[in-house]
């Protein structure tokens, strides 16, 4: 079936496809787009996450510290969420024509009720956890390490569920300060969060 100006629905549906090579995207456009894929928006540009759901230790991990992190914050202003969760970075403008990146963390951690919404969260986290798999390394690591970075996120986790290992960036003066490399026998505190603590060994024994 085509309209009057030619163009068939199946042409006409192919609009909302964003075009991950050349196009520079905003929020507005990514409010559009009608895709199998979950896809996250870093300065523009458009960044497929796997069709395929994500490893079983990979959603033992997050089901795992979520837990943890809502009973330590029940009660508190702080609130946890896990993915699917859209996090909006704005520059000069709240507008969703203005905004160039908004990414799904594994867990966000916020404790400002002012930058929630009923679409996810406007403005930086506090605190963000990002659980590596196998296909998706290079985008935590290279591309949302920035993000976060600039974006102002106090504390940034990547957790590495096949090695059991934690590392922690802390933003200090605007940059992230690396820590060790912790695994089993490393207790994590948060300074972003005042009181949590995760005990590496207790957590990992329970990924399996």
């Amino acid at each position: 079936m085509t309209n009057d100006l030619g163009t068939s629905e199946k042409d006409k549906s192919k609009v909302t496809e964003p075009d991950i090579e050349y196009g520079h995207y905003s929020y507005a456009d990514y409010l559009t787009w009608q895709m199998e894929e979950m896809v996250e928006l870093i300065k523009g540009k458009v960044f497929k996450k796997a069709a395929a759901a994500p490893r079983r230790i990979h959603q033992k991990v997050a089901v795992e510290l979520t837990k943890r992190w809502a009973v330590f914050l029940e009660g508190e202003i702080c609130e946890v969420y896990s993915a699917p969760f859209d996090v909006r970075f704005p520059q000069q403008s709240k507008a969703d024509k203005d905004i160039y990146t908004v990414v799904q963390p594994d867990i966000s951690i916020i404790c400002d009720p002012e930058k929630l919404d009923d679409r996810g969260c406007i403005g930086a986290p506090d605190l963000v956890v990002e659980i590596l798999s196998p296909g998706n390394n290079r985008l935590e690591l290279q591309n949302k390490y920035e993000v976060y970075e600039e974006g102002g996120v106090k504390e940034y986790w990547i957790i590495h569920p096949d090695e059991q290992t934690l590392l922690v960036y802390t933003l200090v003066k605007g940059k992230y300060v690396p820590s060790q490399l912790m695994t089993s026998g490393d207790i994590v505190r948060p300074k972003a969060v005042d009181g949590f603590e995760l005990d590496l060994e207790d957590f990992f024994s329970r990924i399996k």
